[in-house]
């Protein structure tokens, strides 16, 4: 087995795949509703204790055919470390067709189009982004970069040829910003599609609650019950009209209704199902929705 720094993270599509920790951490940590590497300072780690990880698990899982590059943003790293790392990964992996990451906007700014091509031609081809929302006041509360430079990251991943990831938090403006929240989250999609959008719903553990709460000043964050989510989840789904196809999901455990399917085709199904599910929670019926045992970050 490898010997992971934990607590480790990667996205649930990458269950299945094999982890390889390039840096440990996140490079900027400061959103104020995420918890995932507080207990760790970042570092980029050498490439020789990179290369022992990839001997390891090449003796391993000499067949693995998809890597996902920890921790937070792999994408900080220099250009150079990262040719060389996936070069590596190449050599030893030889069925190796696809190698992803996180990645936020401001370091795929950072890397020209050119670089983000040359990563793609040695099979980095996918970045998980946060988009989080679309609402440049929501992205001011929770410290994440503004739209603008969400708009001009996402873009450049396109430049890059990279295809993109992307995840929304349902929630997130809370009852009384929900439907800016929606509006503006959709009317980004829709100017730079990304491959694949996720909703996840807004989940704060303990060590963060306070100062994601205290982002919102005397007007207070008021939480969204289950049919506030539902109305925040159909207006998504109107307003989302992306100029070429986007796989949407709402799959993820955090999320009280599960959805799948391709946009804009299919729209009206999904509006549909969302629908069935309000009418049936404003009944007092919750059996279409996970129960909140069940739902988890």
């Amino acid at each position: 087995m490898l010997a992971y720094d934990f607590p480790l993270f990667r996205p649930p599509s990458e269950g299945d795949n094999l982890i390889i920790q390039a840096t440990l951490g996140c490079s900027f940590n400061q959103c104020a509703f995420c918890s995932m590497y507080k207990s760790k300072d970042y570092r980029a780690r050498p490439l020789a204790e990179v290369f022992a990880d990839i001997d390891r698990a090449a003796a391993l899982w000499p067949d693995a055919q998809r890597v996902f590059l920890a921790d937070g943003d792999a994408l900080v790293l220099p250009t150079d470390h990262l040719l060389a790392l996936l070069e590596y990964l190449a050599r030893r992996l030889p069925a190796l067709t696809r190698v992803s990451a996180y990645a936020t906007p401001f370091n795929l700014l950072k890397k020209s189009a050119e670089e983000l091509q040359s990563l793609k031609a040695h099979k980095l081809s996918l970045v998980y982004v946060g988009i989080e929302s679309g609402a440049d006041s929501i992205l001011k509360r929770i410290v994440k970069s503004g739209v603008q430079t969400m708009e001009a990251g996402l873009r450049r991943a396109a430049e890059g040829g990279l295809k993109v990831s992307a995840t929304v938090i349902l929630g997130l403006g809370g009852a009384r910003h929900w439907q800016e929240h929606m509006e503006e989250t959709a009317a980004l999609i829709n100017r730079v599609p990304p491959t694949y959008l996720s909703t996840l719903q807004l989940f704060l553990e303990p060590d963060v609650r306070a100062r994601f709460l205290g982002r919102w000043g005397e007007e207070g964050f008021v939480f969204q019950e289950d049919e506030g989510i539902l109305a925040e989840l159909e207006l998504l789904l109107r307003r989302l009209a992306p100029p070429r196809p986007v796989i949407f999901r709402s799959n993820h455990a955090s999320n009280a209704l599960a959805l799948a399917g391709n946009l804009p085709k299919d729209s009206p199904r999904l509006l549909a199902q969302v629908a069935a599910a309000r009418t049936a929670t404003a009944a007092g019926d919750a059996s279409a929705l996970r129960p909140g045992f069940l739902r988890r970050l």
